[in-house]
């Protein structure tokens, strides 16, 4: 099967202002709770995957009974996440991108987990992107045109020791050719200065990061 866009909806911060965000055509996972809000406000995800440790049996049933198919693991003896599981099953689907929802919240552990997953999909060759209320976060490892959704800020943070040949456009401190070392926070805090700009690298894997307070 083939979809368009694969949108995850994971255990972490969601909020229904997020079903704005779908289109008709969307595959729709839940992983665990993710599913749960799903069905709670009327959708029905095509996927509902998990250990399910985090919802009531009565919860689990109604889920399994509102999902097209519903996949359950144990919950001690699993090596991936549930987002990872998810994250999987979406790549199955060979989509033209995957969008991630609810994979951050309190547990820094699973934010950072969820995105790093991103590489995964970038070796595929599909565009991953982690949004929550504050942030919107994709991945390049060659170039990437970065659209005015209203955040306030761009930052660049490199993912790999090194990120060279940075070059932006469209940007109101622009770089050319710079390099990008783990740890260093040249690239924090940019801005757009029109409706969309360039971010061009030749190595390395660079997070865009744009975020608003």
């Amino acid at each position: 099967m083939s979809s368009k866009r694969v949108v995850i909806f994971a255990g972490g911060e969601l909020s229904p202002e997020y079903f704005n965000l779908l289109d008709e055509d969307d595959f729709i996972i839940g992983a665990d709770q993710g599913a749960l809000f799903l069905i709670s406000h009327g959708y029905t995800p095509d996927i509902a995957v998990g250990d399910f440790d985090s919802v009531s049996p009565e919860a689990l049933q109604d889920i399994k009974s509102k999902s097209k198919k519903t996949i359950t693991c144990d919950a001690v003896n699993k090596d991936l996440t549930d987002s990872e599981m998810a994250l999987d099953i979406a790549m199955d689907q060979q989509p033209d991108s995957i969008l991630l929802l609810g994979v951050t919240g309190t547990r820094i552990d699973h934010s950072l987990a969820s995105i790093q997953m991103m590489t995964r999909a970038l070796q595929r060759q599909i565009n991953c992107y982690v949004m929550d209320t504050h942030n919107y976060i994709t991945l390049t490892g060659s170039q990437a045109v970065i659209n005015d959704l209203g955040y306030t800020y761009v930052s660049l943070l490199p993912l790999t020791p090194e990120v060279s040949g940075i070059t932006l456009d469209g940007f109101q401190y622009p770089l050319t050719d710079a390099t990008l070392k783990l740890g260093q926070s040249l690239g924090v805090s940019n801005k757009l200065v029109s409706s969309s700009g360039t971010v061009t690298i030749r190595s390395g894997l660079l997070l865009i990061i744009q975020s608003k307070d």
